[in-house]
């Protein structure tokens, strides 16, 4: 091979990098912002003193905290497990589901059910993140000017505002400086804490786990309390699996290798420096690493960096909610697509204007970067325990590993992460009862939503009667039903039962389209397939008749286009009656009514039809035409 042939290979690869960058690693990246300020601050109510053993001790278990739970859960095994390149705890839950297809077992439903609770935990997460990050740049004014301390929660604020209400135009435009501004980000944070070490460089020794051993063992009673704020340094370690699926397995451990776990090890060791420098450096010692004069530009850097990673965060959350709603757990959201050349760019309004309000009273509310810090270190854990869980039960099922050998090295990883879990537990009445709140709000709303939705399918089923058993009778009418000229394309939930909208056109109107396509749209649990698998027709056991059903088939990580898919059929497939560019489209329309039938508690049953109401129009979910399209109701009572 060449070396012309080699170049634009390598080029490809470095801007993958780079994307990788600016995208993936905003959440960990910012973390030295606040994390050691945490540890030491008094106002924790578990203080750590700043002595010189502690100092150690800590800067140690962060630097092999993020070494496990980073570098060898996340990038060296949790990144061997995908779902066709996807990863996340949504493709893991969606690798459950299908092998609970071929026959759901207790363990795999418990497993699935957890993993739902883990995404419950990330939008917590994603509520948490933006206005820790944001705060914790923005208080570096304090550090410039104590001035400036009442102006700290309404920049925030409005930093924040300015945040989501951008969110509709897509970050296409923006998401091109990304990259070069986590670069510099890092670059400096380095640099700095190179500065720091070179102060004092016997903080180096703590690169040594018998400094984090001896602070674990011979300080328990300080250090179980320490390791619900150390936790912080791994914060965003989940999306370095979830984004697996935009820039791949190699590009995000290469930029993680060589460049952000190098950077955020030197920043903590300066950062360590500095205090056993002078112990009043722990009010902020990631801004009192820089020279005087640098602290300004510092802030409006960090203030870039942590909207960069805000962003990820809320790119996330758009992206959870949208497969879950696919998946099944949450009703079908109205989405917009912000880019026509990357599919995972989207905007879901709902999320976006959910968000917006919760990190805005969480400002006001929490105030600083160290109140929420003792929320967001549960919401983090919860994440990272449960992903490792399941990554090691799908590990099981698809590595050729000894069971010996995954058992030992799940219990190593459990034990670190339940670790954390049980020091953050402690934190409860201090805030970390916040993500759990919302973890389980979302989580009764997403059970309720699946089970609610089998329940009502059920019954649809009930008034719809066999789809076949049907056709074959309007076949057979005497005298016949009248054809009418034109496409009708009847959306249902399968090919087992007939449309309501289609059985009221013909009990109601007494007519029939000439080309009739019954249309079911179903979600496979892998995240994308080809044109080769997208369409199945069955013409319903007659060849030339004008009525066929369709088959139309997504990864949960697409978004319908039931007209883009009805193009790829050819004249074979409908006789040449079909006619898209006049085509009617019906939609059979529920309306749901409280009723006494067993299956739900009631209190479940009003959740579930009040979150119908976040239902978007069927129309411009499956992107049909607003004026072609014709809505026919029917009541069903849960």
């Amino acid at each position: 091979m060449t070396a012309a042939a080699v170049r634009p290979a390598n080029v490809v690869r470095l801007a993958t990098v780079v994307g990788a960058l600016g995208i993936v690693f905003g959440d960990i990246g910012t973390s030295p912002l606040y994390t050691l300020q945490t540890i030491f601050s008094p106002s924790d109510p578990h203080p750590v003193p700043a002595d010189p053993n502690n100092v150690y001790g800590v800067v140690s278990l962060i630097f092999w905290s993020v070494t496990f739970i980073v570098t060898i859960t996340y990038v060296l095994l949790a990144m061997r497990v995908d779902n066709q390149g996807e990863g996340g705890i949504m493709a893991l839950i969606a690798l459950l589901r299908r092998w609970a297809e071929n026959g759901r077992t207790r363990t795999l439903s418990v497993l699935i059910a957890l993993g739902v609770f883990g995404a419950a935990l990330f939008i917590g997460d994603s509520m948490i993140t933006p206005a820790i990050s944001v705060l914790s740049a923005i208080e570096g004014l304090k550090v410039v000017d104590p001035g400036f301390e009442e102006a700290i929660v309404p920049i925030a604020v409005v930093i924040i505002t300015c945040l989501f209400l951008a969110q509709r135009f897509g970050t296409a435009s923006v998401g091109r400086v990304f990259g070069p501004v986590m670069i510099t980000w890092f670059t400096v944070i380095g640099g700095l804490g190179i500065w720091g070490i070179s102060q004092e460089p016997g903080i180096l020794r703590a690169i040594s786990p018998v400094y984090a051993v001896t602070f674990l063992a011979g300080h328990f009673d300080i250090a179980f309390f320490a390791l619900a704020a150390i936790v912080l340094s791994v914060t965003g370690a989940e999306a370095l699996y979830a984004d697996m699926g935009h820039f791949g397995r190699q590009p995000i451990s290469i930029g993680w290798i060589f460049l952000v776990f190098p950077a955020c090890a030197l920043s903590y060791m300066g950062q360590g420096a500095l205090i056993l420098e002078d112990r009043a450096n722990i009010s902020a010692p990631f801004f009192l690493l820089a020279p005087e004069w640098a602290r300004m530009p510092l802030v409006l850097l960090a203030t870039a960096a942590t909207v960069i990673a805000s962003q990820a965060v809320i790119t996330g959350a758009f992206s959870v909610a949208s497969q879950a709603a696919q998946l099944g757990y949450l009703p079908r959201l109205r989405i917009v697509h912000t880019s026509e050349k990357t599919y995972g760019q989207i905007y879901v309004p709902w999320i976006n204007w959910l968000l917006m309000v919760s990190v805005i009273v969480l400002i006001l509310a929490f105030r600083s970067s160290t109140a929420l810090a003792y929320a967001f270190g549960m919401a983090v854990t919860g994440t990272i325990t449960i992903t490792t869980i399941l990554f090691f039960y799908v590990a099981r099922r698809r590595w050729s590993v000894p069971g010996w050998l995954l058992t030992a090295a799940a219990a190593v990883l459990l034990t670190i992460d339940l670790l954390f879990l049980a020091a953050n537990v402690t934190k409860i009445p201090h805030g970390a009862w916040l993500p759990l709140a919302i973890a389980a709000i979302a989580f009764c709303v997403m059970m309720t939503w699946q089970q609610g939705r089998e329940l009502v399918s059920a019954r649809r089923a009930a008034l719809e009667g066999p789809l076949l058993g049907f056709v074959q009778d309007l076949r057979k009418r005497r005298p016949p039903v009248d054809r009418v000229p034109g496409t009708a394309v009847f959306l249902n939930r399968g090919a087992d039962t007939a449309p309501l909208a289609m059985r009221a056109n013909v009990e109601r109107n007494h007519i029939r389209h000439d080309c009739t396509v019954i249309a079911s749209i179903e979600t496979d649990t892998r995240p994308r397939l080809g044109d080769a698998e997208r369409i199945t027709v069955d013409h319903l056991g007659d060849r030339y008749d004008g009525i066929a059903h369709i088959t139309v088939r997504y990864g949960y990580a697409e978004s319908p286009d039931l007209p883009t898919a009805l193009a790829r059929l050819t004249v074979e497939d409908t006789e040449g009656l079909l006619d898209l560019s006049d085509a009617t489209y019906f939609l059979s329309k529920m309306d749901l009514r409280l009723g006494d039938d067993p299956g739900m508690a009631t209190w479940r049953k009003r959740l579930f039809i009040a979150t119908s109401h976040l239902t978007a129009d069927a129309a411009d979910h499956f992107n049909l035409p607003g004026d072609r399209t014709v809505l026919m109701g029917a009541r069903i009572s849960v």
